[in-house]
């Protein structure tokens, strides 16, 4: 039986959760799979350093946060990055050496030097999962054997620091596989009905979503609101607590966190939410228009470029347009499809079973000594060849 190892840690939910979509998927195809959390493991200062840190500045101090990103997405910096966690390579080079993976995925940028800093003792073959649509500086490594990226802008970015353009696929950034399966409802729109708005924040709950519902109750059509609040209770009890009585044409859902996002999407003609990688993607795979009207800056604020530029998402800089903007989606719904079709299009490449066959290809070349060099026919006719 072949064996992965998955590199993780929790800044942010989108890094586990694409580890163990991943991890789904590679027992499928009968691999053994450990996820190894690599921060929690070993450093109890450095995880609460970091996974703290990076809750607290992006709830309350996003411009900070914003900042700090920017200055660490340079190759000086970087390299310092590298250098705190240098300390660790020990630690998990010997979790590495018991374990014994055949290949190594890695779904967190910082867990790139780890990786590719013991690939000097150990042939073992790593491939790096970008979470966001173009790549932080820390993800950048010529001894990454393959890049999984969500987009070509993503696989451009990686060309442009440096990355060989055969190592870089477009397969997506990996989610659950119940976000692959098409949705079968019938719009609001069509039924002349309640048309569907569904209103997220992240694992977090962002507070933002008060003003963004403030703002939709104030829309004249029909709507039916679904506010998943995430892990964020004080919100929710809030939100319960100002909106407990009817209101004309609406009808308001308040959820905390869910594990049915996927059913919520389904019978959703919209989603408003910010832009992170794995909701995003979600959203795309659902073929389900977004609007974006707030962001955490930093990768959030990278996303937006990419999704727009790809037609999958509209970004408000002023919320008082987001009602003529519904609107106006509500009103002419060949927007709302020709949306769909962009997302159909960015997401007709994305396959989490193509990334498991990529991995058995590159365990092949390492149990040969084999120098591997990906080429370019094995990367567009993946699955004629295997």
């Amino acid at each position: 039986m072949k064996k992965v190892l998955i590199l993780t840690t929790s800044t942010g939910e989108g890094h586990n959760q694409a580890a163990n979509s991943i991890a789904n998927t590679f027992m499928k195809y009968s691999y053994e799979v450990i996820t190894y959390d690599f921060l929690k493991s070993n450093s109890k200062i450095l995880t609460n350093l970091l996974v703290k840190g990076y809750e607290i500045a992006a709830s309350f101090f996003p411009k900070t946060y914003g900042f700090l990103y920017n200055i660490s997405n340079t190759l000086f910096i970087t390299k310092i990055i590298s250098f705190i966690f240098y300390f660790l390579n020990k630690k998990v080079y010997k979790f590495i050496r018991n374990s014994n993976p055949d290949v190594i995925v890695v779904t967190h940028p910082f867990a790139v030097s780890i990786a590719t800093n013991i690939k000097n003792k150990i042939n073992i073959p790593i491939i790096t999962i970008v979470t966001d649509f173009k790549a932080h500086g820390a993800y950048i490594s010529d001894k990454v054997d393959a890049y999984i990226v969500g987009s070509n802008e993503t696989k451009n970015n990686l060309i442009e620091k440096g990355i060989l353009k055969d190592r870089i696929f477009v397969y997506g950034i990996p989610v659950k596989d119940k976000f692959f399966k098409e949705k079968i409802y019938l719009s609001g729109i069509d039924k002349g009905d309640y048309f569907n708005v569904l209103l997220m924040g992240g694992s977090m709950g962002l507070k933002n979503i008060s003003q963004v519902l403030k703002e939709l109750l104030n829309n004249s059509c029909k709507l039916r609101i679904t506010v998943v609040c995430g892990k964020n209770e004080e919100l929710r009890n809030n939100l319960l607590k100002k909106y407990n009585n009817n209101i004309k044409n609406k009808k308001l859902h308040i959820l905390g966190f869910s594990n049915d996002i996927d059913v919520l999407m389904d019978y959703s003609d919209l989603i408003i939410s910010k832009p992170g990688g794995l909701t995003s993607t979600e959203a795309i795979n659902k073929r389900l228009p977004l609007i974006i009207p707030f962001v955490i800056p930093g990768q959030e604020t990278e996303n937006v470029e990419v999704l727009q530029a790809n037609g999958c998402a509209i970004y408000l800089n002023n919320l008082l347009e987001l009602n003529l903007l519904v609107s106006d989606l509500i009103n002419n719904p060949d927007k709302l499809k020709k949306i769909e079709e962009n997302m159909a299009n960015l997401s007709s490449s994305y396959s989490k079973d193509n990334i498991v066959k990529l991995a058995d290809k590159l365990i092949q070349a390492s149990a040969s000594n084999s120098q591997f060099i990906i080429k370019t026919e094995f990367n567009d006719n993946i699955n004629s060849k295997l």
